[in-house]
């Protein structure tokens, strides 16, 4: 434990187009080598793209609607007990869903092949809003996975 005082994390500041936090979250950690106004361009291509493909809902609505679907409740951790190791299902804190959501989205965006980013981005999230894609897939398999250890969870700490 620290002696001295730890300073409250700083939210970051809204995105200045749709004016959203967690859009700028998305962009930060999108970003490569420091350059936020390439995420940016990439996010907001991708949001004028699922503008035109979905238009009873607004791209922001999409983008929550997809990181939602994607965000595991569970996961499993490794825990080593008396010389074995055990894969022990453990509940995620929101902070860390979020992360993984957002992760698991960006990591299938960039293994899918073809167009610009934005494109490919915006054709995962829709994905993502519709329950199919690869990182949609990676959420069921994981809830799989904690299923199939639900035997260890009381090794649980």
């Amino acid at each position: 434990m620290p002696r001295r005082h730890i300073p409250q994390r700083k939210p970051p500041i809204a995105d200045p187009i749709y004016n959203d936090v967690t859009v700028s979250r998305f962009v930060n950690r999108m970003m490569l080598d420091g350059k936020r106004a390439t995420s940016q361009a990439i996010i907001h291509a991708a949001f004028a793209e699922i503008g035109r493909k979905v238009e009873d809902k607004t791209p922001v609505e999409v983008f929550h609607a997809a990181l939602d679907n994607v965000q595991p409740m569970i996961e499993v951790k490794s825990r080593r007990v008396g010389g074995s190791t055990y894969q022990v299902p453990v509940e995620i804190k929101d902070n860390r869903r979020e992360a993984l959501a957002m992760r698991w989205i960006i990591q299938a965006a960039r293994s899918r092949s073809g167009k610009s980013m934005g494109a490919r981005l915006s054709q995962e999230l829709l994905d993502a809003f519709n329950g199919t894609g690869t990182a949609f897939k990676k959420k069921e398999d994981t809830h799989r996975m904690a299923e199939a250890n639900k035997a260890f969870a009381h090794y649980r700490w």
